[in-house]
């Protein structure tokens, strides 16, 4: 006789290494604001958390962490996505929201579980000032000033 109280076996999970090649092929063809491919920065905040002690499911956010916010991928893909329910909370509060005010965005990042490292790496790398040395001087500005209001919001130094 079979036991039919077991518990289904739960549904695979993207990789990591899978994770990092849809963010890849998703973000194709797109370059950052120094003109460079954009998979750079992905690369960047995902092992900016992976230095900063992230886990699994954070690492996986930050390669996702601009996928629907660039509409990459949509909302309805992350939503029935092979990743666990904390990576996709992590994608959608990281992800800002058109017309959204900073102190909304900052509160959805301080209020998910996981989620401030994720957009702390990815400040970090944005607010590097090798790259943002590539800008003009008033995008430069404009976005150290951004950084630093969203990096105060959020309690980080």
């Amino acid at each position: 006789m079979t036991d039919t109280t077991a518990e289904p076996t739960p549904p695979r999970l993207l990789s990591l290494a899978e994770v990092e090649a849809l963010a890849r092929r998703a973000h194709e063809g797109q370059t950052d604001k120094a003109g460079r491919p954009y998979a750079g920065h992905l690369a960047a905040v995902a092992a900016g958390v992976r230095e900063r002690g992230g886990s699994d499911e954070q690492i996986a956010a930050a390669w996702l962490h601009d996928a629907v916010e660039d509409a990459a991928l949509s909302e309805e893909w992350l939503a029935g996505a092979a990743l666990s329910e904390a990576t996709k909370a992590m994608v959608r509060a990281v992800t800002k929201r058109a017309g959204e005010p900073v102190e909304e965005y900052t509160a959805r990042i301080l209020a998910t579980p996981g989620a401030l490292l994720v957009k702390e790496s990815d400040l970090a790398h944005n607010a590097d000032p090798a790259r943002l040395a590539l800008l003009d001087g008033p995008t430069r500005e404009r976005l150290t000033a951004k950084y630093a209001r969203v990096r105060a919001l959020l309690g980080l130094r």
